[in-house]
């Protein structure tokens, strides 16, 4: 029996984001009864420290943290790993796989993990995009990245990278420390059942939405996701379409200064609806929007990308080259030059229905032929 352990999603079947979507995802389509999945999840119970939660034949240890702002995750990750290290040795697991997701655990590390490399347990590592890079942290916070990046690189035994760009980044940056490296993305579904779900019929009613009649944006509030530049570039185009954007305002200074900066509240196009975790309610906004902006600036091949080319007639992204590397031919890029979404805008609602079921199609064969969880399923069970 192979154990893998996976540390720095909040949980499995967990409704936040990324990595948590990912956990789930892999396990359901991993399909090994010779694998046994171990969970660490995220509590602010005291109560549940240290409990263990069957789910589907997952183990999930529940870890405590206290919420503690945005050093909550970097917290949880280092107690999460401790944890796990405790519970190898109480449960006495044999062939343990050891999968760190997301650089957090900075100069900690290697003393975390050097009693589990001595009992021959393999670390893997995937750091997810380049964190030091995103506009939303000050400078110490990304120095602290920066650092945390090396030391777990480093003292990692292998690097797996989402994106091929974020590969190419290991292997020339951390050259020196010979690391072997290798290139599997997230996954997505094609053909997914079609439900009108109680949020979206509410939702629709309370923004006078339109079917295939809306631009869509879905993704974290941040600036380095390009708000600004896709707001002031669709405030100036004239499309006579919405532009409906799912995101998790609540809270958030930088939906305040967004409004100052661009005065997103006078045009009646512009829709903000909260966040939306409902995978259901998600793929139908997804489905039946005219088109979907991607304005990632940073990471690699990022889960709501893939999910938009497999439900999403045309996919209009930021020019970045984890985004290029995923679209390829079958999305359109649009720049920060101005007035480049613009003219994109116009371009695509030029299009006839001909034109828009083309790239549709191409859409859906890079997920077909590159990002089915099926193909990142396999490329795991080969590394493990």
């Amino acid at each position: 029996m192979k154990n893998i352990i996976i540390i720095g999603a909040r949980g499995y079947k967990s409704n936040y984001g990324g990595w948590e979507t990912f956990v789930t995802n892999l396990i359901k389509n991993y399909l090994d009864k010779e694998v046994k999945f171990h969970i660490p999840e995220l509590t602010n119970d005291k109560r549940q420290n240290k409990k263990i939660i069957e789910k589907d034949d997952v183990s999930c240890l529940q870890v405590y943290s206290p919420k503690w702002g945005f050093v909550t995750m970097f917290i949880y990750a280092i107690l999460a790993l401790k944890r796990m290290n405790q519970y190898i040795k109480k449960q006495k697991l044999e062939n343990v796989v050891l999968y760190i997701l997301g650089c957090r655990m900075g100069p900690f590390y290697p003393f975390l993990i050097h009693s589990l490399k001595k009992r021959g347990v393999k670390v893997y590592l995937n750091p997810d995009g380049l964190e030091w890079m995103r506009d939303k942290w000050s400078w110490w916070i990304k120095i602290c990245f920066k650092l945390s990046e090396y030391c777990m690189i480093k003292h990692s035994d292998v690097v797996v990278c989402d994106s091929k760009a974020i590969q190419n980044y290991v292997n020339t940056k951390y050259k020196k420390f010979n690391k072997i490296t290798y290139f599997i993305p997230y996954g997505a579904y094609l053909n997914q059942k079609e439900c009108k779900t109680d949020i979206v019929k509410k939702m629709y009613k309370k923004y006078q939405l339109d079917e295939d009649n809306y631009y869509l944006l879905v993704g974290r509030f941040v600036p380095e996701n390009n708000y600004e530049l896709i707001i002031k570039e669709f405030m100036a185009s004239s499309s006579k379409k919405d532009l409906v954007i799912i995101s998790n305002i609540e809270k958030n200074k930088f939906y305040n200064l967004l409004k100052e900066k661009t005065k997103f509240d006078t045009d009646k196009r512009i829709k903000f609806v909260g966040a939306v975790y409902d995978k259901d309610s998600l793929y139908y906004f997804r489905k039946h929007a005219f088109a979907y902006i991607h304005g990632h600036s940073a990471g690699g091949t990022n889960p709501s990308l893939l999910e938009s080319l497999a439900s999403t007639k045309l996919n209009i992204l930021f020019h970045a080259i984890y985004n290029v590397e995923v679209g390829l031919t079958s999305c359109f890029y649009f720049s920060k030059k101005d007035h480049d979404l613009v003219r994109i805008i116009k371009k695509v609602e030029n299009l006839d229905t001909m034109a828009i079921k083309k790239y549709e199609k191409l859409a859906h064969e890079r997920i077909k032929n590159e990002y089915t969880w099926t193909l990142i399923v396999d490329k795991y069970k080969n590394i493990w």
